[in-house]
């Protein structure tokens, strides 16, 4: 098919990439190998060089394969942004075993589907999400524990120690507990296993239909998609670049740009366990970073506190928000404020690695698009009803997209493979158009899915929970817009008879059971939802009345 978008590229933006890296821990060898001295992290007050990174995932994995982890076997990594998630991501890569990517900030409810669904060998975490295990069913794993303070300097590790011991969080290792430090005493491992056609990462999402999937991501995804991702960027100098990684690695975005990205690059990793304003401004003023990638909430963030106004902005050249909508204000904002600093939306989905468009970084950015095909990507738009038939420029159908990218499949759900994968093309469950220049924009999605600062809510998930408060007799869960997060998690609540209840009990509720950003932040008791002929919860209805108002 014609890319009629490739005019629109940049100067020395390629159309097409060559896939040569067997694997992302590839990446990590070869940088290692040219830039032992070069720092690769930088958290808080802790810094480790590219030679002593590779050196100590040489022996993870080796502690890994002590620990029984086979090629094929699932990992699941449950920490957030930190020199431990680095280590462990590329040992379990290198040793051909498949990461599980798990939020911090899930509960038992998401865990045991998680964790009963991909049935990990071994789960890694920090002390604080252990409390939280104690619900999770699925429990057949060896249990791996970091502490923070593993890896920070004094005084601040002595300070995290006393605090977690005041705050009765400090966890005591003993025989069911294995000490994450433990693989320093280990040699390091010479020869990985596994090809650029295993899978690397099962990463959870509810796709179109809102139930939790493993989409297989491959070593070659991760691999092409991260190269995709450095070809719009070919000003990069390579083995001097600073970049903030805020955005949480355990977010295939933030894996991919975030993570894959700046280790490819040879670029100084600067961490942020989750994204603190302040602590990005303090960043960007001492190290002077290239790229800043992130949600729109992050961008929108630092444009609303006053300490913009005292920080140099120019050097933060590029910024690439992905996740959710972008407003068009943001962009002009935040290009007067870093001097012309190019701020473009992009376009991905878990099941794609996840880029797949963006606004070229200098080129014309057109407002309210998601922008063109990235390289070796295909674009186009179909009739929503078979899927089959592709429709002209300018009217608006499903968006399907094909590449080196696109995953394997979902993980023991071959039914829902199907439907989202046809003749090699990914069905996105998003409604969308392409202009005469090829740019593509978004207009509804077919599926029900909410995004709150860049992380995916699945109404039915959250539904499922009001069902089993003993007052609720019916719900319903949409996303309402809402101007730092995107949108955020409205919940309509019809009461059995007789009950009475109020916003504050509902919310409560969730709490222990679900992730904070998951929970309603608006409660709406009804009499009675709209409904189809046959009694299905008409949400799309819900959702395009509250988001007229």
């Amino acid at each position: 098919m014609e890319r009629i978008w490739l005019k629109n590229y940049d100067p020395n933006v390629p159309y097409d990439i060559e896939c040569n890296i067997e694997k992302p821990y590839d990446f990590l060898k070869e940088t290692g190998e040219k830039f032992p001295k070069k720092d690769a992290i930088v958290f808080y007050n802790f810094k480790m060089t590219y030679g002593e990174l590779k050196e100590k995932v040489d022996k993870f994995a080796s502690f890994l394969k002590d620990l029984g982890v086979k090629h094929g076997d699932r990992v699941a990594l449950d920490l957030p942004n930190s020199p431990q998630y680095i280590i462990a991501y590329y040992a379990i890569n290198k040793i051909g075993a498949i990461e599980v990517q798990i939020s911090p900030t899930y509960f038992s409810t998401e865990l045991n589907h998680i964790l009963g669904d991909s049935k990990p060998v071994v789960l890694i975490t920090f002390d604080d999400v252990v409390p939280r295990l104690k619900d999770v069913r699925y429990k057949n794993m060896k249990l791996v524990v970091t502490r923070i303070q593993d890896y920070l300097n004094f005084p601040l590790s002595s300070l995290y120690t006393m605090s977690q011991r005041l705050k009765k969080k400090y966890i005591k290792f003993d025989d069911s507990i294995i000490p994450f430090k433990k693989f320093e005493d280990y040699p390091p491992l010479k020869d990985g296993q596994g090809d650029r056609n295993d899978v690397a990462v099962l990463q959870y999402t509810g796709g179109t239909t809102g139930i939790p999937k493993g989409a297989m991501l491959t070593n070659y995804n991760l691999v092409c998609n991260t190269l995709q991702s450095l070809s719009v960027i070919p000003d990069v100098e390579i083995g001097k670049e600073y970049v903030i990684s805020a955005i949480p690695f355990f977010h295939v975005f933030g894996m991919t740009v975030a993570l894959n990205f700046p280790v490819k690059i040879g670029a100084t990793l600067l961490l942020q366990p989750k994204p603190d304003i302040d602590g990005i401004f303090k960043l960007i003023k001492k190290y002077k970073p290239m790229f800043l990638p992130g949600v729109p909430t992050i961008y929108i963030n630092m444009l609303n506190n006053k300490k913009i106004e005292k920080v140099d902005m120019t050097p933060v050249k590029y910024c690439i928000s992905g996740s959710a909508p972008l407003p068009v204000d943001v962009i002009k904002r935040w290009e007067k404020v870093t001097n012309g600093g190019h701020l473009v939306e992009g376009y991905g989905l878990t099941e794609a690695s996840p880029v797949t468009h963006l606004n070229p970084l200098k080129g014309k950015i057109k407002a309210g698009s998601i922008g063109v095909p990235v390289a070796s990507t295909y674009a186009k738009i179909v009739d929503v009803e078979t899927g089959e038939k592709e429709l002209p420029i300018g009217q608006e159908g499903e968006l399907v997209i094909k590449g080196p990218q696109v995953m394997k499949g979902y993980w023991n759900n071959e039914e829902e493979t199907k439907n989202v994968l046809r003749d090699g093309w990914l069905y996105t469950g998003d409604i969308a158009k392409m202009d005469d220049d090829g740019y593509f924009y978004i207009i509804d999605r077919k599926k029900d899915v909410i995004i709150v600062g860049g992380f995916n809510v699945y109404p039915r998930e959250v539904e499922e929970i009001l069902y089993q408060h003993p007052k609720v007799k019916e719900a319903a869960v949409v996303g309402v817009k809402e101007e730092v997060h995107g949108e955020v998690v409205k919940a309509f609540v019809v009461l059995k008879d007789g009950e009475t209840a109020t916003e504050e009990e509902i919310k409560k509720f969730f709490e222990g059971k679900i992730a904070k950003f998951k929970i309603p932040r608006i409660i709406e008791f009804r009499k009675e939802l709209p409904k189809t002929m046959v009694g299905k919860i008409l949400r799309r209805e819900l959702r395009n009345d509250e988001n007229k108002n």
